[in-house]
């Protein structure tokens, strides 16, 4: 075994702290990560408070890995020593179940197996995350990083690139699409970077101003606040396709109202309680409502290939580990700009 060094919660809402954890050596078919960035993503939050429920603790949070691969095993074909590599929101599943089978593990049926907070296929054996120095894993599960993507802003594509990469491609977005995209945040600052890349027309909603010129930086060609008077008035029935990256309890009705016939929104962001839908937001215009959650190793892969042809990386706040408290703090105040990335050599 090999002496791992992390940060963990060692109950619900209790601060992140120095912790000792042991990785296994490498097996025949597993690649041991020598981890340089973790990115912070805002669903660590919740479950490190055990908001979502059934927390496994201690608990060391991250699954936006990006590293180099220190050592291989005998039988890796994948991979060599020195490879820049990253690992996403889980470390295996089934393998034999029909999504499995189809390169879509994030829907296993009988459970992929999570990153952190969950457990090894064997059940018993909990899985820690990459607020660590080291993690050993599968080489199917393992994803390459492109050499024109720095390390520390390829970590967040991870979970914010491939959350939203993932939607855009299954509803094939293309050039002249108009492309909405809820919120500037963590996701949706990856959302508004990858459908202009696509070629869509894309317009931020947020309830910010504050945010408008960063939304046409990144790409966006218009900008909604939603908190202004009659803010929808000239958009119904405008857009094609909206991507809803927040996870407050917006009007449902409001948004679906903004798309053409046969149009779709899709959730990537989570409400903490059930929001109302009216059938006739979706039967007058055979509107869809839709949710999406990450990728498969296949997608990943595509959508890292993706950034790194187009020059795509997430705009990070870089951080010593011992900062992580505090960037949690910062997040829940949405004071972030737009994704913390721990630098994990702060912590070896």
């Amino acid at each position: 075994m090999i002496a791992t060094k992390s940060y963990a919660a060692q109950k619900a809402k209790e601060a992140l702290g120095p912790f000792s954890i042991q990785r296994r050596e490498p097996g025949e078919h597993d690649v041991l990560i020598d981890i340089a960035y973790c990115g912070v993503c805002h669903s660590d939050i919740h479950q490190a408070k055990d908001e979502w429920g059934g927390s496994i603790f201690p608990m060391v949070p991250g699954h936006e890995i990006a590293g180099k691969v220190a050592k291989v095993g005998a039988a890796v074909k994948k991979f060599k020593v020195g490879d820049s590599v990253g690992v996403g929101c889980f470390v295996d599943s089934c393998r034999e179940c029909p999504s499995c089978k189809e390169g879509l593990e994030q829907y296993c049926t009988n459970g992929m197996n999570a990153t952190y907070n969950g457990y090894e296929k064997d059940k018993k054996t909990p899985t820690y995350g990459g607020y660590s120095t080291h993690i050993t894993v599968d080489e199917n599960y393992v994803l390459r990083i492109p050499s024109s993507i720095p390390l520390d802003k390829a970590a967040p594509l991870l979970c914010a690139g491939i959350t939203t990469y993932s939607p855009l491609r299954q509803w094939k977005i293309k050039t002249g699409d108009k492309v909405a995209v809820v919120g500037l945040g963590g996701l949706g600052h990856m959302g508004v970077k990858l459908a202009a890349a696509m070629g869509a027309e894309v317009t931020v909603i947020s309830t910010s101003d504050k945010k408008k010129d960063d939304a046409l930086k990144l790409g966006a060609k218009h900008f909604l606040n939603s908190k202004a008077p009659d803010a929808f008035k000239n958009y119904t029935g405008h857009f094609d396709f909206i991507l809803n990256t927040v996870s407050a309890n917006i009007d449902f009705n409001s948004y679906l109202a903004l798309l053409k016939r046969d149009g779709t929104m899709v959730q990537v962001g989570a409400p903490d309680k059930p929001v109302p839908v009216h059938v006739f937001s979706l039967i007058m215009g055979r509107r869809r409502l839709a949710g999406s959650l990450i990728g498969g190793i296949k997608e990943t892969q595509e959508m890292l290939d993706f950034c790194g042809e187009k020059g795509l990386g997430a705009d990070v706040e870089v951080i010593p580990m011992n900062k992580i408290n505090e960037a949690y703090e910062r997040m829940i105040k949405g004071d972030v700009h737009y994704r913390f990335v721990i630098d994990i050599n702060s912590l070896k």
